[in-house]
């Protein structure tokens, strides 16, 4: 009986903690959100956001479809052949999650912007500072570690023994991959694309480091919330916001539906 009212007591104890978490995050996106949406259709005709809108998605799409190319060959690697210092290699590729996007954004305009490496490339044609290829290769840089994670944990939760059988029966480990890896992957891989795709769309401080904050140029819905905010447009600001949780709500949605067990490697075949 007494062991009985302790356990009644702890799970009081641990339901009123996540009660109270989940009201306060309810409450403070909701405030916004209520103070906000009145204000989008307003904000939809103002030019600059029009133009935040089409550059953040632009950028976005451009960033995640690179994203999708590096990760899935780098998820294999880490996730199906054996190299030396592997653990090593895992924890470097993962630290611009670890690290706060301003440095990632310092990191990439030192590189880009202070090196013969980043002279050559404006030499030829690519200037990544202040320009929109800089937003591209901030959104990189900062999600594809990300995009890098849920593969490896999708490419694992797939049966090694199912690329052997396709081995045995005379496709090469390339058409394995492509005939039994891939397509087993397709839930994984349609929520990595979906949250990189929204990170990239929300990436504020890489960008902002390398490619700045100018009107009309290098202005995405982040960048103009930021400027908004810097003129007093509090009205512009919450429009913006909104749009971004808006777009949030949706990917974390779908991210849930496809493949959020991923994240963990939990989900079998």
């Amino acid at each position: 009986m007494k062991k009985n009212w302790w356990q009644d007591k702890f799970n009081l104890f641990m339901v009123a903690v996540a009660f109270f978490t989940f009201l306060f995050m309810t409450a403070a996106v909701g405030t916004l959100m209520i103070k906000g949406l009145p204000q989008i259709g307003k904000a939809l005709a103002a030019p600059e956001i029009q133009f935040a809108i089409r550059l953040s998605l632009y950028t976005s799409l451009i960033s995640t479809a690179f994203c999708i190319v590096i990760a899935i060959p780098v998820a294999y690697v880490l996730a199906r052949v054996d190299i030396p210092m592997k653990s090593l290699f895992n924890t470097l590729l993962d630290l611009p999650l670890a690290l706060p996007p301003v440095v990632s954004g310092l990191c990439l305009l030192i590189i880009f912007g202070t090196t013969a490496f980043g002279a050559w490339l404006e030499g030829i044609g690519l200037p990544f500072v202040f320009t929109v290829k800089g937003i591209i290769m901030a959104q990189i840089f900062v999600n594809i570690p990300f995009m890098i994670r849920v593969m490896k944990s999708t490419i694992l939760s797939v049966n090694p023994r199912l690329e052997f059988i396709a081995r045995t029966l005379g496709c090469t480990p390339a058409q394995a991959f492509w005939k039994i890896t891939l397509p087993l992957s397709k839930n994984g891989i349609i929520a990595g694309i979906v949250t990189t795709w929204a990170r990239a769309l929300g990436e504020f401080g890489a960008a902002l480091m390398l490619a700045g904050a100018t009107r009309f140029r290098t202005e995405t819905l982040p960048i103009s919330l930021f400027l908004n905010m810097s003129t007093g447009d509090l009205e512009g600001a919450m429009a913006a916001a909104n749009l971004l949780i808006i777009i949030s709500i949706i990917s974390l949605y779908i991210f849930n539906k496809f493949g959020g067990d991923f994240i963990g490697g939990t989900r079998g075949v």
